[in-house]
């Protein structure tokens, strides 16, 4: 099925925009070589934000973002804004590829699905997206899970900051991911390493869906108006419009910084939950860790219902500049990946 990035379904505009490049279309070693080669270099760029992040979560009072920035570089130094880097850039590579591969699969099945159902282009591509990105973030979630708590609990380590003060985290010290790794599979077993996976896929899977349906939505209401502003008119009646490369990524960026918006807004709460879930220890019960029930209400208590909302704003900052960049490497990974380069013009 051919998913446009946009197109007008009136029959006067006819805006000629470079085809949608399908899964079937792609060379496979080459997208997921250089997925991970680009992918790597955006998450070390990003990693810093969602340092801040976890760390606002975590708190039992809450500090701006900039004065926790301050406060982990004077108290902690620089490299601190990188603890757990290397444990989350080896679980990202085969948790990119596993995602990009499910996304992509789901997509093409189930837009050609749709559309043999009867449904319009565009409506065929909001539902493919949103299909494909529950998929791919449910997969995806078997491999994150285990990287996000090792990493997270690197993350909260050594926390020295007299102005902020935290609940009880593990009382464990690791040298290193995989030390880290070790000690929470001998302490809790496999679960402690899922400590918290429901809660993810309740969290990411949702969020996925509304980002990659939201996404597919902002475009073909930009490129409507784009193509309305700056189309002409040719001799036959018909308004076309042909964008460059510019104004194509220009458009996706701002698609996918209106979509995380809106995605970070609906599932903080639920993320600043699963957060604290998966760092804290739960003194009520042992090694099992506390519940989803108990670590919610004890952030409530803490905070009241706004509680929920720490690291809004490094999360919020993360989620755009981080769909921005992806989704513009993204299509960019996926066009320099194609068979034949002949089918984008």
């Amino acid at each position: 099925m051919n998913l446009r990035a946009a197109e007008n379904e009136s029959a006067k505009k006819e805006f000629h925009i470079p085809a949608e490049v399908d899964w079937e279309m792609l060379d496979k070693s080459k997208f997921f070589v250089l997925g991970a080669v680009m992918f790597s270099g955006v998450s070390a760029s990003l990693y810093p934000v969602v340092v801040l992040k976890t760390r606002q979560q975590v708190a039992l009072s809450q500090l701006s973002c900039i004065k926790t920035a301050f406060s982990i570089v004077r108290h902690e130094g620089f490299r601190a804004l990188y603890r757990g880097f290397g444990t989350s850039l080896m679980g990202t590579i085969p948790a990119r590829a596993l995602y990009m591969a499910a996304l992509e699969i789901t997509k093409s099945n189930v837009g050609n699905a749709t559309v043999r159902l009867g449904f319009s282009d565009s409506s065929a591509a909001a539902i493919a997206n949103a299909v494909g990105g529950l998929t791919s973030a449910m997969a995806a979630q078997l491999v994150w899970t285990p990287v996000d708590v090792v990493s997270q609990r690197l993350m909260v380590q050594g926390r020295v900051d007299p102005d902020a003060k935290f609940p009880k985290a593990s009382a464990c010290k690791y040298a290193n991911g995989y030390d880290a790794f070790r000690k929470i599979l001998h302490t809790d077993g496999p679960r402690g390493l899922y400590r918290g996976f429901g809660i993810s896929v309740l969290t990411y899977a949702p969020s996925n869906a509304v980002w990659w349906a939201s996404y597919s939505v902002a475009q073909r209401m930009l490129w409507s108006g784009i193509g309305s502003y700056c189309g002409k008119i040719d001799e036959n009646g018909v308004n076309t419009y042909r964008p460059d490369s510019k104004t194509i990524m220009a458009v996706q960026g701002a698609s996918a910084g209106m979509a995380a918006s809106v995605s970070a807004l609906i599932t903080t709460p639920l993320d600043t939950v699963k957060t604290r879930l998966q760092v804290l220890d739960g003194d009520d019960n042992g090694r099992r860790g506390p519940t989803i029930v108990q670590t919610a209400r004890n952030l409530v208590k803490e905070g009241g219902w706004m509680a929920c909302y720490r690291g809004l704003g490094p999360r919020w900052a993360s989620m755009s500049l981080s769909a921005t960049t992806m989704i513009t490497t993204y299509e960019l990974i996926k066009r320099m990946s194609t068979k034949n380069q002949e089918v984008l013009t």
